[in-house]
């Protein structure tokens, strides 16, 4: 007897590459939690790099969405919060990589959007319970297209920010991650067989904040592009 689908398999989900007529296949999304002191301090703690290491949280590959979409405001929250974020995209694979070879496995970065309900995040914390709920939902992970790392170089210093209806409400610089990029490739590195199609949100600034119906946020990165994303008008 020939085994059939019950249903039809998940297709894969594919972002975009930077003037390229290429995809990028998504195999899984890692963030890494409170990575600038300032949003640190902002969420009320404080990260000591000498005694702590990273954190992550991971939001299925099914929560993209593409850079200047318009999507509604998420179902069971009433504090829906935008965060700018430095994404490396990973396009080799990688085992316990040690930071000198960290550059070696990556692919390309782009700007990226984690966002956050942060009402039901913060309860999932306060209750010491996962913070899923608050994180890893539809529509929650928005993603520019990915520019590669040929382009650029590797790149550890860039202004970061972000604008609500044009107003600016996050402004950094990415030399201030408490971890950078080399550290949170080796580290993580060390629990997971990284695979290329990974994406890692390397963490927000400070500044983080609701938007509502109708607002427009738009981000960028300095050598990197923007991203953009509007919350629909219900």
């Amino acid at each position: 007897m020939t085994n059939k689908l019950a249903f039809p398999a998940k297709k894969p989900v594919l972002a975009k590459i930077a003037d390229s007529d290429n995809l990028f296949p998504i195999h899984r999304i890692f963030c890494v939690g409170r990575n600038y002191h300032a949003h640190a301090a902002e969420m009320g703690v404080a990260v000591d790099k000498t005694t702590q290491e990273p954190f992550y949280f991971i939001k299925d590959a099914s929560t993209y969405v593409s850079s200047g979409s318009s999507i509604n405001y998420p179902p069971q929250t009433a504090n829906y919060h935008y965060e700018m974020e430095f994404v490396v995209a990973i396009g080799k694979e990688g085992f316990n990589v040690t930071e000198e070879q960290a550059e070696d496995i990556i692919f390309g970065y782009a700007c990226g959007l984690d966002m956050t309900r942060r009402d039901l995040q913060l309860k999932a914390r306060e209750t010491g319970r996962p913070w899923d709920l608050g994180k890893d939902f539809e529509e929650s992970a928005i993603l520019a297209p990915i520019i590669p790392i040929k382009k650029t170089g590797f790149i550890t210093q860039g202004k970061i920010e972000l604008a609500v209806n044009g107003k600016t409400k996050q402004a950094s610089d990415i030399n201030l991650l408490i971890w950078n990029v080399r550290e949170i490739i080796a580290h993580l590195s060390k629990f997971y067989h990284l695979q290329p199609g990974d994406l890692i949100y390397t963490g927000t600034p400070d500044g983080v904040g609701p938007v509502v119906q109708g607002d427009r946020i738009i981000g960028a990165i300095e050598g990197i592009g923007s991203i953009q994303l509007d919350i629909n008008q219900n």
